[in-house]
């Protein structure tokens, strides 16, 4: 009987715990490129001045039912408006990296697709402002709960109406860049 009443206090001990403990957090869906940091200078290599090579970038902890992934880079302090630096859709949910310098073809090696950019142009085309003040880069990775099945040279509106509905996460890197 003892034992019984023993266990019944330990089992509410518990339950109240599990009522007062915070609960844990799961980690959160993030964007990251050993290129720059957060609110850091795009470096040259990966912009017009430079080698305009995109920059290696990487992901952790994106949502269990992830089943592609797209990435729309934007420059929203552009003269004329937002301006499209890179598109890429159809990335495989397995995949938590872009490697550096991808080439500027449709295709992407180990998965994916390119679309167009502003400039009219299949690919990565970094950092070009005209000179004078900073610019924003806005490096937003969508993860999706299903795979967009676009045509090849889609442009980032199209990605965006293809995924609108299926976001199930989203994560962004912003770095900056003047002339």
């Amino acid at each position: 009987m003892n034992r019984v009443i023993q266990w019944s206090a330990i089992a509410a001990g518990l339950f109240a715990m599990t009522l007062v403990s915070p609960p844990q957090a799961r980690a959160q869906f993030a964007l990251s490129s050993d290129a720059f940091s957060a609110g850091a200078t795009i470096p040259d290599a990966n912009a017009c001045t430079g080698e305009n090579r995109s920059p290696k970038l990487e992901w952790n902890n994106a949502p269990a039912n992830a089943v592609s992934f797209a990435l729309i880079v934007e420059d929203p302090d552009a003269p004329g408006g937002t301006f499209i630096h890179w598109v890429a859709y159809e990335v495989p949910g397995s995949v938590t990296s872009l490697s550096a310098g991808i080439p500027k073809l449709p295709k992407i090696a180990g998965g994916g697709m390119q679309g167009v950019n502003s400039f009219g142009r299949i690919g990565y085309d970094g950092p070009c402002p005209p000179p004078g003040r900073v610019h924003h880069y806005h490096f937003r990775l969508l993860a999706l709960d299903m795979r967009l099945k676009l045509d090849g040279e889609a442009d980032a509106a199209a990605v965006q109406a293809a995924a609108a509905g299926h976001i199930v996460a989203s994560a962004e890197l912003v770095g900056t860049f003047s002339r």
